[in-house]
């Protein structure tokens, strides 16, 4: 009798350990979508800012066009990504072709001094602080779903019910030109 309630006891401590695994894992996805619909919020707000700014340049720098038509492709690039992959990577391009556009201002004063102008580019570096923010906590979470998923026994858990490991959104070799800093010839 008392081993029949040592092995419901166990039983019963085993499917509240297995059940708060995969509540865990569920709660570990909910936290990577709610970081990945953060990254997409101030994303959304950076591709909403790039036209103003592309047409406030435009009016000083007509002879610029390859510039801007490059902001412009760069920008279509990354609104049409999907994976943290490919968004990371048009990202780094779009923010090498952001560069080359501000890069362009210095050479013109008025531009610079231009109330829209100034606005934009601080709302842009504003924008792009929140999405740095964004990338690290979405970074951290992806770890510690990533980490859950690898280890043993919450690899078991997580390929029974098709729970897979998450990409980091980081820039790699590809988006080295994102990381250089931009040169202007004229």
């Amino acid at each position: 009798m008392t081993l029949t309630y040592i092995l419901i006891a166990v039983l019963i401590v085993l499917i509240i350990w297995f059940v708060g695994m995969y509540n865990r894992f569920i709660t570990l996805g909910a936290r990577v979508r709610e970081a990945w619909a953060d990254i997409d919020v101030q994303l959304k707000r950076r591709y909403d800012l790039i036209p103003n700014l592309v047409a406030t340049v435009k009016g000083y720098a007509d002879h610029e066009s390859g510039t801007l038509e490059k902001v412009t492709e760069m920008r279509t690039a990354a609104m049409n990504a999907t994976t943290p992959d490919g968004k990371a990577q048009a990202e780094g391009m779009l923010t090498g072709a952001l560069k080359s556009l501000f890069a362009v201002s210095e050479n013109y004063p008025n531009l610079k001094a231009n109330e829209n102008f100034l606005a934009l580019q601080n709302e842009l570096s504003d924008t792009e602080n929140k999405l740095q923010a964004a990338r690290r906590f979405y970074n951290g979470v992806v770890m510690e779903l990533n980490t859950a998923v690898g280890q043993f026994p919450g690899n078991v858990i997580s390929s029974m019910f098709g729970i897979h490991a998450a990409e980091y959104f980081q820039l790699d070799a590809a988006d080295a030109a994102a990381k250089e800093p931009v040169k202007v010839q004229f």
